[in-house]
């Protein structure tokens, strides 16, 4: 979820969807932990519809930022200082929240404690306490193999690996209403690396399926229409038959076909979309590198089972309120959220760029700067 370049530098458009992502991504975790959702076996009514129609078109947000990564990273050359930046940030959240929480005499989320608990702070990636930031770490890492086989290959060798992988990790769970031991629905770097590639042919030889704004519009509008009528339909048929209780969940697995489609037509109609130069577009471009700190924030295992409870402490439960109040207590805790993650980010950022001015001369940058020559 952290920024990339391309060669022609930062788009402002592409940066205002990686913002617009992140908002649906806590959109995503607000309405799951307050369980303002269908599920099988649970509660109706118009609110969880609705959350149902929230999810419907929000469920697309990580597919988009992987999106946003191959197709900017296809062009751009790989960096270990990328890498190396990337971890270090994730430690600083996964070391530093639990620091500050017990010096202000706040106690850690209930879960296993001891030894677990210690390696979940500091192993953050291989313990996958942030599951999206150890997948995106070991899709940077295979980058420069992707983008080496990506423009080696013909466009047709191209399209039929892209065409088997999706057919494997997509096509058959998408339309099978059972669950197979491999699929991880999408919560995998496995997955990553089949969007990377979709996104990499599409930066080289474009998107045949979404050809105008219009049509990119229709393509993701249709495609979370089409996932809000299974989901509520499929709960309606499980409610009287007690079948597709597993199946109801499916089309809002990152792997699901039409959460796939749903994403490629909503990065590609932000191809059309025209941020207005000057402040608009400056302040964009400020507030998105700090998205992947609104993730790091909202989502460390202190926080993330907290951070509604809190909230709610100020607006009130979300599950008391009606269709206008829903969806009041959504907006306002999800921009309070952004807002909190992007301020403590920025005080991050800060904090690397001074202690970046005082090792930039040291060995380990050297060595880092080595690594970047052997890949230009």
């Amino acid at each position: 979820m952290g920024k990339e370049r391309g060669r022609e530098g930062r788009q402002a458009n592409y940066e205002l969807l990686r913002i617009i992502a992140m908002l649906m991504v806590v959109t995503l975790h607000y309405l799951s932990h307050t369980g303002m959702l269908l599920t099988a076996g649970g509660e109706g009514g118009s609110v969880r519809v609705l959350g149902m129609l929230a999810e419907s078109f929000c469920i697309v947000a990580v597919n988009v930022y992987v999106l946003i990564s191959g197709y900017f990273l296809v062009e751009a050359g790989f960096k270990a200082k990328r890498i190396v930046t990337l971890v270090c940030q994730v430690l600083f959240y996964s070391v530093m929240i639990p620091l500050i929480m017990m010096g202000a005499g706040l106690a850690v989320s209930d879960g296993e404690g001891g030894i677990y608990r210690l390696q979940q702070y500091l192993f953050p990636l291989q313990s996958e306490h942030y599951w999206f930031a150890a997948s995106y770490v070991y899709l940077y890492l295979f980058m420069p193999v992707l983008n080496a086989a990506a423009k080696a290959m013909s466009k047709k060798q191209l399209q039929i690996t892209i065409g088997g992988l999706l057919f494997l990790f997509c096509g058959v769970k998408s339309i099978v209403p059972m669950r197979f031991a491999m699929d991880r629905f999408g919560y995998d770097f496995g997955w990553f690396l089949c969007v990377y590639l979709l996104a990499a042919y599409i930066r080289l030889y474009g998107c045949p399926l979404v050809r105008d704004a219009k049509r990119a519009w229709g393509m993701y509008i249709g495609c979370c229409l089409l996932i809000f009528a299974m989901g509520t339909g499929l709960y309606m048929v499980n409610a009287k038959t007690g079948q597709f209780a597993y199946y109801m969940e499916v089309p809002y697995h990152y792997n699901f076909i039409l959460c796939l489609l749903g994403a490629v037509g909503l990065f590609m109609a932000f191809r059309y979309v025209k941020v207005p130069k000057g402040k608009v577009s400056e302040l964009v471009c400020k507030l998105s590198p700090l998205t992947f700190g609104v993730y790091l924030f909202h989502e460390h295992i202190d926080i993330r089972n907290e951070w509604v409870g809190w909230i709610e402490e100020f607006t009130g439960p979300a599950a008391q309120s009606g269709v206008f109040g829903f969806l009041l207590r959504l907006s306002v805790s999800v921009l309070v959220v952004y807002a909190a993650g992007s301020f403590i980010d920025a005080i991050r950022l800060n904090i690397f760029r001074f202690i970046g001015r005082y090792i930039g001369k040291g060995k380990l940058s050297a060595w880092v700067r080595g690594v970047d020559g052997e890949f230009r």
